[in-house]
């Protein structure tokens, strides 16, 4: 009839008018809140519109009531006739980005930038961040003093575990950073076109490193785009040591310069002293050895060790696994910056206090326009500050008519020490707003 056809029409109309309204804030972060729950989905109220939290973007160990106030992101607009027009998600690393850029103030005005970011909602994180000034370190810029820029975005994420890595254009030097808190030994590009490498760790830190059901090597070869094989030092010894072994059981000489220790001018050295091959290294003393290469007694000994690792597993004597132990030298961790942060129980949400470009006047509007607030600064008689821990919401701070001009002067004071790159709130640029939608 014509009265269903008007009504379908109206229907359409203000289906395209939210979907115009909304198809240009997909990953951007709203505010809203649960109203109901429909066979497993939450369903939102973002003020104008309802939105679907389905529960494949539900992250677990995350429970909400009725009433209460969630934080999300904007995944998936549709126009179809049917289903939920707007999708929103607690799952997507773009959660992750929206709540540092409101949380630092230095990857808003972009001296801190955030090349990628990976996780398993509810469990790990990892962001990649750089930074575009020598003196601004990117990773103390997002931990913040005593932690207190990241331990509130790991409130929000219900406990959430953040890894903060240095991103490098250096694919070895990333993966480093991004097995954080493994400490890597050293890193093998494999096959360049196929984008595979080799992680070499000590074997105390092999399981930190693959993490929990492979967890850490899974998100660390997202956030770099390579595949990562991990290995144990030991592992790869081993394996040096019993090819080299065959080789001489077939009657193969070894060069000497495959031995650990052993340079292409250490052999120049000892070929020079008569010494060619393996056996004849084994018979010289530690004394003569240190000697002849001009090197400390330590270096020497595990030049021997080596020898003698490889000869005695050549001869397929009982020790031999015992003397190819004992010729392993702990290789030197590779310098690697990063964090790996977990929530701190003892960490009071007051701590986090919003920086004077939040509580300037006209932020408000500048947030929806998407331009710097003023330079103006109210002053402390003007705004007092709640004491209570705040929202991550940087235009939630509400006045607290009870609290004294004093007290809030003092509990905005900070200590002298600030972590590197990471900037005080004297220091926080005012102009700096950070990317919200309501």
């Amino acid at each position: 009839t014509a009265k269903q056809i008007l009504f379908q029409k109206v229907r359409d109309a203000v289906r395209a008018n939210v979907y115009d309204q909304y198809v240009d804030k997909i990953g951007d972060l709203v505010n809203g809140y649960v109203k109901r729950f429909e066979r497993g989905d939450i369903i939102v109220d973002l003020g104008n519109v309802e939105s679907a939290l389905p529960r494949s973007q539900q992250s677990r160990g995350e429970q909400w009531s009725q009433g209460e106030r969630i934080r999300v992101v904007i995944s998936n607009v549709s126009k179809e006739a049917k289903g939920p027009q707007v999708e929103v998600s607690r799952t997507s690393p773009e959660l992750l980005r929206r709540l540092f850029e409101m949380e630092v103030p230095e990857i808003y005005d972009e001296t801190v930038i955030i090349k990628s970011a990976v996780r398993e909602a509810g469990e790990r994180a990892k962001i990649a961040v750089a930074s575009n000034e020598r003196d601004v370190d990117p990773v103390g810029a997002c931990v913040g003093m005593k932690g207190s820029r990241v331990q509130a975005i790991i409130r929000e994420l219900r406990g959430e575990k953040i890894d903060i890595i240095e991103w490098s254009d250096e694919p070895s030097v990333f993966a480093a950073n991004a097995l954080s808190p493994a400490k890597v030994n050293q890193v093998r590009i494999t096959d360049i076109e196929r984008r595979q490498m080799e992680v070499i760790v000590n074997e105390d830190q092999l399981s930190l490193a693959i993490g929990k059901r492979g967890q850490n090597v899974r998100l660390a070869t997202k956030l770099v785009g390579w595949n990562i094989d991990i290995r144990s030092e030991d592992e790869i010894k081993r394996e040096v040591t019993k090819q080299m072994s065959q080789m001489i059981a077939s009657g193969g000489s070894v060069p000497l310069t495959a031995l650990e220790g052993v340079t292409a001018a250490v052999a120049a050295t000892l070929a020079e002293r008569g010494i060619n091959d393996i056996a004849t290294l084994a018979s010289i003393s530690v004394d003569d050895l240190s000697e002849h290469l001009d090197t400390s007694l330590d270096e020497a000994q595990a030049i021997l060790d080596s020898v003698r690792a490889v000869i005695a597993a050549s001869d397929g004597t009982a020790d031999a696994a015992v003397a190819a132990d004992d010729g392993l030298v702990s290789g030197t961790p590779v310098e690697q910056h990063a964090a790996s942060v977990e929530l701190d129980p003892t960490a009071q949400p007051g701590e986090v206090e919003p920086s004077d470009a939040m509580i300037a006047e006209g932020y408000d509007e500048a947030v929806r326009q998407g331009e710097p607030a003023d330079d103006h600064i109210l002053e402390a008689d003007e705004l007092l500050l709640q004491e209570a821990g705040r929202d991550l919401r940087p235009d939630t701070v509400n006045p607290d008519p009870m609290a004294q001009p004093e007290a809030t002067l003092a509990s905005t004071a900070q200590p002298d020490e600030t972590p590197t790159g990471a900037a005080t709130a004297d220091e926080q640029t005012p102009d700096a707003p950070r990317n919200a939608t309501e």
